[in-house]
């Protein structure tokens, strides 16, 4: 018989060495845990209530319009007492007038003035006659109601080749076309332009295209006859201001809104004098050339 088979007992594995146990050993070290104590409050430094508010300026008083009953009479009275030189001119010249009544509604008014813009008075007043023309319903109405026919909707009806028929430029005729769209639309109409005051009236009619300064200006003062307007871009009042106080040189804007700062609160009347004194010393100069050549 052969020999009986021997039992195998499993393979054992050999104990790791000790630097084996020692390098597999997690290491843990005791740490005094140190209590961080709350941090105290920063010092604030007392805090001043704040200073109140300066009260606003007072708002000069709205004057009636100078076709008011004895608001020229009014301005001629602050005006003498105010400007000894401007006393002598307005002595020696006519007292301004204005109508009684809103002389044409606020869009007939731009409109024309638009027309007038850079023309003679004689060559604005045909090509104004002839715009007017235009107009079905103006051509056959008195001047009178005439100003109610100068509507944006007569005007929008009238083609750009239209109106240079009568001699007005490609570029007015868009300028007259703007104006009307914007009254149209409802962005100005008369009551709302008649209620702002001058900063408004610069801010909303300067964006009609041909519309300036100067000729909002004239706006204020000939159509809604507001006292104390001073366009102080005109070339008329600079010169008069120039002559008025001799000065050698022409005025700029900035300077001749200082000087006649004591014309306020009628400094419309002031610049309607300063142009009436233009116009005289004018006149004595073409009479003194022609006595000359006589």
């Amino acid at each position: 018989m052969g020999r009986p088979a021997r039992s195998r007992s499993p393979a054992t594995v050999p104990p790791p060495a000790d630097n084996e146990l020692r390098s597999t050993r997690i290491s843990f070290r005791s740490r005094k845990i140190v209590k961080t104590p709350p941090a105290k409050p920063l010092a604030t430094a007392a805090v001043a209530p704040p200073a109140p508010a300066p009260a606003p300026a007072p708002l000069p008083p709205v004057l009636p319009a100078l076709s008011s009953p004895g608001e020229i009479a009014s301005a001629l009275r602050h005006l003498q007492a105010a400007d000894p030189l401007l006393s002598a001119v307005i002595a020696s010249t006519e007292a301004p007038t204005f109508a009684a009544s809103p002389s044409l509604p606020a869009f007939h008014s731009l409109a024309r003035s638009i027309l007038y813009q850079q023309l003679a008075t004689s060559a604005a007043d045909a090509i104004y006659a002839r715009f007017l023309a235009l107009l079905p319903s103006a051509s056959a109405a008195a001047s009178a109601a005439a100003s109610d026919a100068v509507t944006p909707a007569a005007v929008l009806a009238l083609a750009t080749a239209d109106l240079r028929t009568i001699g007005v430029s490609g570029r007015k005729a868009s300028y007259l076309h703007d104006l009307a769209t914007r009254f149209a639309a409802g962005e100005l109409y008369d009551s709302a332009v008649a209620a702002m005051d001058e900063s408004a009236l610069l801010a909303e009619l300067t964006k009609v295209k041909g519309v300036g300064e100067w000729t909002v200006h004239m706006f204020m003062i000939f159509s809604l006859h507001r006292p104390d307007v001073l366009p102080c871009g005109d070339l008329g009042v600079r010169k008069g201001v120039q002559e008025l106080y001799k000065l050698k040189a022409l005025p700029k804007p900035e300077e001749l809104a200082a000087m006649c700062e004591r014309w306020r609160p009628y400094r419309s009347v002031g610049a309607w004098y300063m142009w009436r004194l233009m116009e005289s010393k004018s006149a004595a100069a073409k009479k003194k050339k022609g006595n000359a050549s006589s």
